[in-house]
């Protein structure tokens, strides 16, 4: 199944998860899998953040394509670039968020454990 860029849905999170500003996510399928929640491109304008937050019973997968921020993964706090990735497996939380000048773009897929 393709789904055309203009097919894409486009959407605002104001204060994802709690954090600051807001986020604009593309859907970038009309359909996902049964185990798979999201398969979204997430933009985070500069000072945007999402919320710290525990994922159970799935896990979620960032590649950091452009700009740069600094994620909370559980405890640890870490500076991230384009082309760095992330996982965080179920009962363990993370929070996101940009630390640069220019919108941190983020591929994320969620999917069930």
């Amino acid at each position: 199944m393709i789904t055309r860029r203009d097919e894409q849905k486009k959407s605002i999170r104001e204060y994802m998860r709690g954090g600051r500003e807001y986020v604009k996510q593309t859907a970038l399928s009309r359909e996902l899998p049964e185990h798979a929640r999201l398969f979204s491109v997430l933009t985070l304008i500069p000072g945007a953040s999402i919320g710290y937050h525990v994922h159970e019973n799935e896990t979620e997968l960032f590649y950091f394509i452009d700009g740069c921020g600094r994620v909370q993964d559980d405890d640890q706090f870490y500076d991230v670039n384009a082309g760095d990735s992330m996982a965080t497996f179920s009962g363990h939380g993370h929070a996101v968020e940009n630390t640069g000048d220019h919108d941190l773009v983020i591929l994320a897929v969620i999917v069930s454990d």
